[in-house]
């Protein structure tokens, strides 16, 4: 078969699509190029938000008139929410919940009547990534919540935690470094909960041993809650493969708020968080998500919020103006802030995030750091240039690539010389 493939959504989204790739590929079918035509279309969809819902829909009808002769499977987290595609999920050939996510490929295989290779014919390969233009591996290692935060519709849609064995992962990063990979990213609904239904297993047990069995060069980590993270976290990083780069979503800075979204934790441990992870790692860069406009939310509730991104100094803030999703007890909350006032402090949230941006993107100028080049897709000016991430997950421009074909996916020593004419990221040379 010759397949698309379309994430919406988190980076757990595109682990699995990841995934659906390598076996695609070790199954014999082919990744369609853009341009190319299609025989079997896979939407991975996304319901964080109403507007994520919408735009899941927007796909399948963008798809259908694309290519009108595949087949359409869906899957993802807004085909696991009652109504949340009203009309469309009809219009699918074939719904994969998310509960049998893990074994999309093979039940697409039987309905299009192709056979399924056994386990054993089947290579882990890293082709199929570059083929979608991806030079690092999203790796799911857990699916699931056990906490139930006010406002999320994922815990509905993904169900209860279930973790991956630390060795089953091993193997699969191994075969990904060994086909030419050189970047990893852990990734989970609730990462910081791998291991809660494995006795004696957990997300550092799972850290340490990637980093001692496996020859990674670099190893990420995706979304991890504040209140996941012990005091022996930070010794992890004594190995500089993990990469100095934390995404710890507060949500809010108001300790009121915090409560009535049903999250653990406060703003004093944040800070406290903070000042003890750049103790122990050099270039640590906090990143973070935050919502705005939370029911019942004060002016002076939403002032503390900004205080504490500004206290912290975030190096970037995801800003989301709260949005009801189906099913949860945000949704039903007295006080609902205004849409013209959640969007007033979203672009207030937006401002501060882009001054400290700023901050910490000048702050590296001069320094001579190691750079993942991505594609050629990547490329944002001349032609001699491509996009590359720092260890800390800055964007680098990065020019003087003397080969550009053996660069792609290659990590370089780069010098930043300044930021770029938006703004938006560093410039580097690679002499």
């Amino acid at each position: 078969m010759r397949v698309k493939l379309h994430t919406l959504g988190c980076r757990l989204n595109e682990a699995e699509t990841e995934a659906w790739a390598r076996e695609l590929g070790a199954q014999g079918h082919q990744l369609c190029r853009p341009g190319e035509t299609a025989d079997l279309v896979v939407i991975n969809t996304c319901a964080v938000t109403q507007e994520a819902i919408r735009k899941s829909g927007q796909l399948l009808r963008r798809s259908r008139r694309e290519d009108p002769q595949a087949r359409m499977l869906l899957s993802g987290c807004a085909l696991s929410l009652p109504g949340s595609l009203p009309g469309l999920d009809g219009t699918a050939d074939l719904v994969v919940p998310n509960a049998d996510k893990d074994r999309l490929v093979a039940i697409a295989n039987r309905h299009l009547g192709h056979p399924d290779q056994p386990e054993s014919a089947r290579a882990v390969g890293a082709e199929t990534l570059f083929a979608r233009s991806r030079q690092r591996a999203f790796i799911k290692v857990q699916d699931g919540c056990r906490h139930r935060c006010a406002y999320c519709v994922i815990t509905l849609a993904r169900g209860e935690e279930r973790s991956r064995p630390i060795r089953d992962l091993v193997a699969e990063v191994r075969g990904l470094t060994a086909a030419g990979l050189d970047e990893v990213v852990l990734t989970g609904v609730h990462l910081g909960g791998y291991g809660s239904d494995r006795p004696g297993e957990d997300l550092i047990d799972l850290i340490r041993a990637l980093l001692a069995d496996t020859p990674v060069r670099r190893l990420r980590l995706g979304s991890l809650e504040p209140w996941d993270i012990s005091e022996g976290f930070w010794d992890l990083f004594a190995d500089p493969r993990l990469m100095p780069h934390l995404h710890l979503p507060i949500q809010s800075g108001s300790d009121v708020v915090l409560r009535r979204m049903n999250r653990r934790g406060r703003a004093v441990d944040l800070l406290a968080l903070a000042a003890a992870g750049r103790a122990r790692v050099p270039d640590l860069n906090l990143t973070t998500d935050v919502i705005a406009g939370f029911p019942g939310e004060t002016e002076a509730e939403w002032r503390e919020t900004l205080d504490l991104v500004r206290a912290v100094g975030f190096g970037d803030v995801h800003v989301f103006p709260f949005s009801p999703g189906p099913g949860t007890k945000a949704a039903g909350l007295p006080g609902q802030v205004s849409a013209e006032g959640r969007r007033a402090r979203a672009r207030e949230l937006r401002d501060l995030a882009w001054d400290l941006r700023q901050a910490m993107l000048r702050k590296m100028i001069g320094r001579r750091v190691e750079v993942l080049v991505e594609g050629p897709e990547a490329q944002i000016g001349p032609a001699e240039e491509r996009l590359g991430y720092t260890p800390g997950y800055l964007p680098v421009r990065v020019g003087g690539l003397s080969n550009l074909t053996d660069a792609v996916g290659r990590i370089r020593s780069v010098r930043l010389i300044g930021l770029s004419a938006d703004g938006k990221a560093l410039t580097g040379t690679a002499d």
